[in-house]
């Protein structure tokens, strides 16, 4: 087992083996958690010979495992791609990939649904289990799952080294370091002004740094992908000014195609819009942005170069953006999920801005923003397994610098880095 479980998750000590022995019928609903977030079921658990049984659709859709239920045999079958599970009602024998095995508990029907034992059908996929007796709570923690996890990266200052805490050392020197937690650095070099000119300092501190090219070919040596990060806010009303001139857009465009044939793609992150908009002059700020994206995908396509978008959440407090417009123009979006109000950020509202995007966009253009500074070791192990979950495209954390090991750790165990 990996020191994650040792070490971080003390309310998710793991006794493998042993049965979940819950409370006695007629107690208190049992809670199940998978990743830390609450598996909604419209049955209630029950519990037979010391086994815990739920509804064998609500466990299997929460942790992405196709299900079947053969109606004439009251069978359910269930598979991963990787591993295969079979169970009939009132039978105590299973099959585990043809392999018979003998079950404490049989599935049964309960109030009209399927109830299946979830200590071997979690433990079946490769998960971990423990129950708590004291909290009437079972806790599921997920295999670790392909995704994309990208660094927003810059040099920084000695307090908050982004080049320390990914290499390991003191810049310029490199090594290994933290790499192999990543797939992608976005680097936030650029910005724009409201006439479209690609700038390498901006007021807001965005920057190409010196010694930029020793990051590149430090990326090239640890095999990760790079994109140029253009970081507008519209505090001043830079973005609106930009997005109403044709010819200030023309300009951006032809400036970022031209740039971004160094790096693997673009990473737009224009930030503020919408906030004091509403009604026609909304839909108009919306319009504007996505035809400026239209633009400027087209443009890249042309060199090959990668579009990703960095947006607002669905749920924040800056409308201007339209997910289902951008979702079919764009190859990837960043969902800013954070900044909320409370550390950790709320589990409910960054799940409800997941589920909003994945609405307008397919699941697999979606990449879910963590803002570290806003988490904790554990919290943001549930931020992954929401992106688990909603089997998004992957993770991006805001900073690279201000992650601690106890969080390269859980990065470790909970992905496994697409590259």
């Amino acid at each position: 087992m990996k020191r994650l479980f040792s070490t971080l998750f003390l309310a998710f000590i793991l006794i493998a083996g042993q049965p979940l022995t819950a409370p006695v019928q007629g107690q208190e609903t049992i809670a199940v958690l998978i990743d830390g977030l609450p598996l909604n079921l419209d049955v209630s658990p029950v519990i037979q010979n010391d086994r815990t049984l739920v509804p064998f659709r609500a466990i299997a859709e929460a942790m992405n495992i196709t299900v079947e239920w053969d109606n004439q045999s009251r069978t359910v079958n269930a598979s991963d791609g990787k591993n295969a599970v079979r169970m009939q009602v009132d039978n105590q024998t299973a099959y585990l990939n043809n392999t018979p095995t003998v079950l404490d508990a049989a599935p049964q029907i309960t109030a009209g649904r399927t109830l299946i034992p979830l200590r071997f059908f979690s433990e079946a996929f490769n998960c971990q289990i423990d129950w708590n007796p004291g909290l009437r709570k079972v806790s599921i923690i997920s295999p670790s799952k392909s995704m994309t996890v990208i660094g927003f990266y810059a040099l920084g200052d000695n307090e908050t080294s982004s080049w320390t805490n990914l290499f390991g050392q003191s810049y310029p020197t490199s090594a290994p370091g933290n790499t192999d937690a990543l797939s992608e650095l976005a680097l936030g070099w650029y910005s724009l002004d409201q006439d479209g000119n690609l700038l390498t300092q901006s007021r807001t501190g965005w920057q190409k740094p010196e010694g930029w090219e020793k990051v590149m070919e430090a990326a090239r040596q640890y095999n990760l992908q790079t994109e140029m990060v253009i970081h507008v806010t519209d505090a001043d009303n830079s973005i609106s000014n930009l997005l109403s001139n044709p010819d200030a857009m023309s300009r951006a465009v032809k400036a970022i195609s031209d740039e971004a044939r160094q790096y693997r793609g673009v990473n737009l992150d224009f930030e503020g819009l919408g906030y004091n908009d509403s009604g026609e002059q909304l839909k108009q700020v919306r319009q504007r942005f996505t035809s400026f994206i239209n633009l400027l995908s087209q443009e890249l396509k042309v060199s090959g170069s990668r579009l990703t978008l960095t947006l607002h959440a669905p749920n924040s407090a800056y409308p201007g953006y339209d997910y289902q417009a951008l979702g079919k123009i764009a190859d990837r979006i960043i969902i800013m999920a954070y900044d909320y109000g409370s550390k950790p950020e709320p589990i409910n509202q960054v799940e409800q801005a997941v589920k909003m995007a994945a609405a307008s966009v397919p699941a697999q253009k979606l990449i879910l923003g963590i803002s570290a500074p806003s988490e904790t070791d554990a919290s943001i192990a549930t931020k992954i397994g929401i992106a688990k979950r909603y089997n998004l495209n992957g993770i991006a954390l805001w900073r690279l610098g201000l992650l601690n090991e106890g969080m390269w750790e859980v990065l470790r165990d909970s992905t496994e880095v697409k590259r």
